[in-house]
Formats: C-alpha cells, structure tokens, sequence
C-alpha cells in the first residue's frame, strides 16, 4: 500500500502544480516548469537504455528531432502546409490532426524507428555502439535538412501551435516516469541491469541479451517521439539546429550529473542544471551589489556548467544519487514476480 500512497501524493502535487502554477506564478517561471517538465521526460527516457542497460546512446536526440517534425507536420494548419509545405504528399497536406493524436503518432513513428535502428546497433557493444549511435544523429539531421518537402530544410519550421502548457508538460512526465519505472523495476528490468553489469554472466543464465537491450531502446525512442512533440509545441518555431549537438550534451549533462542508474537522478540533474543554467543566463548580463559591479561576462554559464560536469565525473563518477531512486513501485514485489533465472541476478 506504501507505494500506492506514494504515487497518489505525487499525482495530487503534479495536479495542484499544474492548476495553480499558471495562477499564481509569474509566466517566465511558468515557462521554466514547462522546460524541466519536458527535459525531464527526455532525460529520464535517455536514462532508461544507457543507465539501466549499460548501452551508451549518442543517438538519443535524433529521436527527439524525429518526434518534434513529425508532429508538427501532423498539427499543422492546413493553409499554413500550402504556404510552407507545398511540395507535401497528398495524403499528408490534407491531414490536419490535434495535438494528442500527433504526440502519440510522432512517440510510435520514434519507436518504429527505434526498431529498425536498434536491431543491428545493439549487437555492439562499449565505444562502438556509441559511435554509432552518433552515426544515427548525424543521419537525421543530414535527412531532415535535405527533406525540404517535409521539413523546410535548414530553414526554421515556423507557424505551430504552442499547445505544451503545463499541464499538458507534467501529465506527460507522470506518465512517463510510471512507466519507466514499471519497466525499471520489473523482472525485464532486473534483466537489463544484469546485461550491465556483466554481460558474460547474464548470458550464462539465460538473460537474452539483444531483446533486452532493443526493448529499452525502443521504450526510450518512444518516449523520446514524445517529448520532442512537447519540444516542437512548446517553442513553436525550431530548425534542425535546435536538435543537433548542443542538446545532445546538455541531455547528457543532465542525466550524468543526476546519477545514470536512477530514474530520480535524471530529475534531479535536469532541476539543477536547468536552474543553474537560468542563474548564470541572468547574471551574463552583468549585476550590481553594493560598490561591487560586474560588466556583462556573456558565455560565463557554459563555462560554468562544463566546470560542474567535470567536477561532478571527477568525485561523483555515478552522478549525485548514483543507482538510488525515489521508489514509485515496490521493489520487493518486483523481485517476488522476478523467474528464477532474472532472480538469480
């Protein structure tokens, strides 16, 4: 019962959050709940294949492209597509959809392609998988800049409806971390820590290692899908620049700094960094206290959170909670569920 007590309290906080959020607070803080809410969802869904089975994803945020356009194809104002889009397919320039069939359409697309990626790529295994994984980045942003029929090319995707509000944002990050951590702490979850921690051995007891390892990557493709349609409908206007390294790192960063092992630590360092990241944007432009002025130092935050990082893989190599977690499941119940083989890990 503990853990349904645990849930229902963080549904009502999420629920009292996103009602009163937008009444009481100012819109820039409300904006930036929307942007850790979101961030939170893409972390977290990153956390679930390189945290828990050990596969390091540089590929991550092709994924999140992924989802952002097709989305934004899918809700795009029929008169808007034959201003910016004339070239589409039939079919496709007379599909004007709303917001939540789009969201879940972009999150299944990601996990199609998460499929077909994933099937040779998570054969590899160390640095390789990674380069890889970077290879798949690469190749969507090539795709997405040379598709001008669907995408506009290199030119910004202009004209969607901003329809990521707060509670649309927190609704799908309680969503998200449930089922994360169903899948995290379940038998197939104790499977994918096992091909983490020795691959050798998990074989020898029967774990197959590529199902697991596609699973989750799939799992965290579609979630992913998901939060890049919150991206792309929560700015409004993007290119394929704004998915392109700068956010792979800063995911990254987010999901080191928080602990890769805890779907609680991936919330933890998006929180930090996202307002350290605000701090230091604000203090850029420079500050007065008292006979002490400071000119504007523009750059100083990058610099500052790469400090943070290093720091942070210098003395907390697992992250700040490491494989700690606020616990939405019970994980005892998960191990009496576990087959002998998963428990045997």
């Amino acid at each position: 019962m503990t853990r349904y007590w645990r849930l229902g309290f963080g549904v009502i906080l999420l629920a009292l959050l996103a009602y009163l959020g937008p009444l009481l607070l100012p819109d820039y803080f409300v904006r930036v709940l929307i942007v850790m809410a979101v961030n939170v969802v893409l972390v977290s869904s990153l956390g679930l294949s390189n945290g828990f089975t050990g596969v390091f994803s540089l590929g991550h945020v092709g994924f999140v492209a992924l989802g952002a356009y097709s989305s934004a194809v899918l809700t795009l104002a029929l008169d808007k597509k034959l201003a910016y889009l004339p070239d589409l397919p039939g079919w496709l320039s007379q599909v004007q959809l709303g917001f939540l069939p789009a969201t879940l359409i972009a999150g299944l697309l990601c996990a199609l392609v998460g499929l077909i990626v994933g099937a040779p790529l998570m054969r590899l295994n160390g640095n390789y998988v990674s380069v890889a994984t970077l290879g798949f980045l690469i190749i969507v942003n090539v795709v997405l800049v040379n598709a001008e029929n669907f995408t506009r090319g290199a030119r910004t995707f202009t004209g969607i409806d901003t329809s990521t509000t707060l509670p649309w944002a927190l609704g799908w990050l309680l969503l998200t971390l449930i089922v994360l951590s169903r899948v995290a702490y379940s038998p197939f979850g104790r499977a994918m820590r096992a091909t983490r921690e020795d691959l050798i051995a998990a074989q020898g007891i029967g774990i197959r290692v590529l199902p697991t390892r596609l699973m989750a990557f799939v799992i965290g493709a579609f979630f992913a899908g998901v939060g890049g349609a919150l991206y792309a409908h929560y700015l409004g206007s993007f290119s394929p620049a704004t998915f392109y390294f700068p956010l792979m790192v800063t995911q990254l960063a987010m999901l080191v700094v928080g602990g890769q092992g805890s779907l609680t630590g991936a919330a933890v360092g998006v929180v930090l960094v996202t307002l350290l990241s605000e701090v230091l944007r604000n203090l850029e432009r420079g500050f007065a206290l008292g006979p002490l002025t400071l000119p504007p130092l523009y750059g100083v935050s990058q610099i500052v959170l790469g400090m943070v990082f290093i720091l942070v893989m210098v003395y907390r190599p697992s992250g700040l909670l490491g494989d700690r977690e606020l616990q939405l499941v019970d994980k005892g119940r998960a191990r009496q569920n576990a087959s002998p083989e998963q428990e045997a890990v």
